[in-house]
């Protein structure tokens, strides 16, 4: 059952970053593209994480993935709060 839910919770980061994409392709706002890249980030630490649970030495690398993910949520977030006021 762990992971079947594993599974979904990897397909639905990767529908997330999709439609996060979609928003991209309207606006090219890089705040979407920054979403987008990490809600894939994410899926991938998901797979990664279900292939690597019984090797324990690798768990940093593993995480490290989803790390990356949010340091990119707070990049989109601060670059768009510092970004010029548009005309």
């Amino acid at each position: 059952m762990n992971e079947f839910l594993s599974g979904m919770a990897a397909a639905l980061c990767l529908v997330a970053g999709l439609f996060f994409l979609r928003f991209w392709r309207k606006t090219r706002d890089r705040f979407f593209a920054f979403f987008a890249a990490s809600f894939w980030l994410m899926a991938v630490h998901r797979i990664v994480n279900l292939y690597m649970r019984d090797n324990n030495e690798n768990l940093v690398g593993v995480y490290s993935i989803r790390l990356i993910a949010f340091v990119l949520i707070l990049v989109a977030i601060i670059d768009k709060n510092r970004a010029a006021p548009r005309k």
